[in-house]
Protein backbone atom coordinates (compact mmCIF):
# COMPACT_ATOMS: atom_id res chain seq x y z
CA UNK A 1 0.00 0.00 0.00
CA UNK A 2 1.36 3.45 -0.94
CA UNK A 3 1.83 6.07 1.76
CA UNK A 4 -0.25 8.74 -0.02
CA UNK A 5 0.28 11.29 2.75
CA UNK A 6 4.00 11.48 1.92
CA UNK A 7 3.90 10.34 -1.73
CA UNK A 8 0.78 12.09 -3.00
CA UNK A 9 -0.21 15.66 -3.75
CA UNK A 10 2.36 18.39 -3.04
CA UNK A 11 1.38 22.03 -2.67
CA UNK A 12 4.02 24.71 -3.08
CA UNK A 13 2.72 27.87 -1.42
CA UNK A 14 3.19 31.29 -3.01
CA UNK A 15 5.75 32.28 -0.37
CA UNK A 16 7.80 29.12 -0.97
CA UNK A 17 8.87 29.75 -4.57
CA UNK A 18 12.63 29.52 -5.10
CA UNK A 19 14.40 32.43 -6.84
CA UNK A 20 17.70 30.50 -6.77
CA UNK A 21 17.27 29.74 -10.47
CA UNK A 22 18.97 31.19 -13.59
CA UNK A 23 18.02 34.86 -13.99
CA UNK A 24 18.12 37.36 -16.86
CA UNK A 25 18.49 41.13 -16.28
CA UNK A 26 15.00 42.63 -16.18
CA UNK A 27 13.39 39.26 -15.44
CA UNK A 28 12.78 37.55 -12.13
CA UNK A 29 12.17 33.81 -12.25
CA UNK A 30 10.93 31.73 -9.32
CA UNK A 31 10.74 27.93 -9.36
CA UNK A 32 7.68 26.21 -7.91
CA UNK A 33 7.58 22.64 -9.21
CA UNK A 34 11.04 21.06 -9.28
CA UNK A 35 12.56 17.77 -8.25
CA UNK A 36 13.77 19.40 -5.03
CA UNK A 37 10.40 20.90 -4.06
CA UNK A 38 8.02 18.12 -5.12
CA UNK A 39 9.98 15.18 -6.52
CA UNK A 40 8.88 16.04 -10.08
CA UNK A 41 10.99 14.29 -12.71
CA UNK A 42 9.39 15.29 -16.03
CA UNK A 43 8.18 18.87 -15.45
CA UNK A 44 9.50 22.19 -14.19
CA UNK A 45 7.09 25.03 -13.39
CA UNK A 46 7.52 28.49 -12.00
CA UNK A 47 6.84 32.17 -12.54
CA UNK A 48 8.55 34.98 -14.39
CA UNK A 49 8.09 38.72 -14.00
CA UNK A 50 9.45 40.73 -16.94
CA UNK A 51 10.21 44.41 -16.34
CA UNK A 52 8.98 47.03 -18.83
CA UNK A 53 11.15 46.99 -22.00
CA UNK A 54 13.06 43.87 -20.83
CA UNK A 55 13.84 41.14 -23.34
CA UNK A 56 15.94 38.07 -23.74
CA UNK A 57 18.48 37.60 -26.45
CA UNK A 58 17.64 35.16 -29.26
CA UNK A 59 17.83 31.57 -28.00
CA UNK A 60 16.18 28.15 -27.96
CA UNK A 61 15.65 25.53 -25.25
CA UNK A 62 16.99 22.40 -26.94
CA UNK A 63 14.55 19.49 -26.87
CA UNK A 64 12.36 21.05 -24.15
CA UNK A 65 8.78 22.10 -24.75
CA UNK A 66 7.76 25.30 -22.95
CA UNK A 67 4.36 26.73 -22.09
CA UNK A 68 3.77 30.26 -20.80
CA UNK A 69 0.46 31.42 -19.32
CA UNK A 70 0.21 35.22 -19.24
CA UNK A 71 -1.20 36.43 -15.92
CA UNK A 72 -0.84 40.18 -16.47
CA UNK A 73 0.79 42.59 -18.90
CA UNK A 74 1.61 41.79 -22.50
CA UNK A 75 4.25 39.41 -23.89
CA UNK A 76 5.71 39.80 -27.37
CA UNK A 77 7.30 36.71 -28.88
CA UNK A 78 9.57 36.73 -31.92
CA UNK A 79 10.59 33.48 -33.57
CA UNK A 80 12.10 32.04 -36.73
CA UNK A 81 15.57 31.76 -38.24
CA UNK A 82 15.76 35.59 -38.29
CA UNK A 83 13.08 36.26 -35.63
CA UNK A 84 10.93 37.31 -38.58
CA UNK A 85 7.64 36.16 -37.02
CA UNK A 86 6.02 38.12 -34.18
CA UNK A 87 2.85 37.93 -32.10
CA UNK A 88 1.66 39.11 -28.71
CA UNK A 89 -0.21 37.49 -25.85
CA UNK A 90 -2.15 39.06 -22.99
CA UNK A 91 -3.79 37.95 -19.75
CA UNK A 92 -5.37 34.52 -20.03
CA UNK A 93 -3.43 33.60 -23.19
CA UNK A 94 -1.13 30.58 -23.45
CA UNK A 95 2.09 30.46 -25.51
CA UNK A 96 3.62 27.16 -26.66
CA UNK A 97 7.30 27.09 -27.65
CA UNK A 98 8.27 23.84 -29.42
CA UNK A 99 11.75 22.32 -29.09
CA UNK A 100 14.63 24.03 -30.93
CA UNK A 101 12.56 27.04 -32.10
CA UNK A 102 14.74 30.19 -32.19
CA UNK A 103 12.85 32.85 -30.25
CA UNK A 104 13.04 36.04 -28.20
CA UNK A 105 10.77 37.02 -25.31
CA UNK A 106 9.92 40.71 -24.86
CA UNK A 107 7.72 42.72 -22.51
CA UNK A 108 5.55 44.58 -25.02
CA UNK A 109 4.50 47.20 -22.45
CA UNK A 110 6.68 50.12 -21.39
CA UNK A 111 4.50 50.99 -18.40
CA UNK A 112 4.06 47.71 -16.50
CA UNK A 113 5.65 44.32 -15.88
CA UNK A 114 4.50 41.20 -17.66
CA UNK A 115 3.80 38.28 -15.30
CA UNK A 116 3.58 34.70 -16.49
CA UNK A 117 3.55 31.10 -15.32
CA UNK A 118 6.13 28.93 -17.10
CA UNK A 119 6.04 25.14 -17.51
CA UNK A 120 8.84 23.15 -19.17
CA UNK A 121 9.00 19.49 -20.14
CA UNK A 122 12.22 18.87 -18.20
CA UNK A 123 14.17 19.82 -15.10
CA UNK A 124 17.29 21.22 -16.81
CA UNK A 125 17.20 24.95 -17.66
CA UNK A 126 18.57 24.40 -21.18
CA UNK A 127 19.31 27.63 -23.02
CA UNK A 128 21.21 27.82 -26.30
CA UNK A 129 22.07 31.44 -27.09
CA UNK A 130 21.96 32.29 -30.81
CA UNK A 131 23.87 34.89 -32.85
CA UNK A 132 20.78 36.38 -34.50
CA UNK A 133 20.18 40.12 -34.88
CA UNK A 134 16.90 41.09 -33.23
CA UNK A 135 14.49 43.25 -35.23
CA UNK A 136 13.24 44.76 -31.93
CA UNK A 137 13.88 48.52 -31.75
CA UNK A 138 16.26 49.82 -29.08
CA UNK A 139 14.67 51.60 -26.12
CA UNK A 140 17.84 53.14 -24.66
CA UNK A 141 17.25 51.34 -21.38
CA UNK A 142 19.42 48.81 -19.49
CA UNK A 143 17.22 46.11 -21.01
CA UNK A 144 18.80 46.85 -24.40
CA UNK A 145 21.70 44.63 -23.41
CA UNK A 146 19.72 41.40 -23.64
CA UNK A 147 21.08 38.02 -22.82
CA UNK A 148 19.74 34.77 -21.57
CA UNK A 149 21.84 32.96 -19.00
CA UNK A 150 23.75 29.97 -20.33
CA UNK A 151 22.84 26.43 -19.29
CA UNK A 152 22.91 26.08 -15.49
CA UNK A 153 21.79 23.38 -13.12
CA UNK A 154 19.25 24.55 -10.59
Amino acid sequence: MTDWQHHGIKIVRAGELDTNTPQTPGMTRAAAITHATTGATKLWAGTVVVDPHAKTGPHHHGDLETVLYIVSGRARMRWGDHLEFVDEAGPGDFIFVPPYVPHQEINARSDMPCEAVVVRSGQEPIVVNLAIESPEPATNSPADTPFHPPHHKS
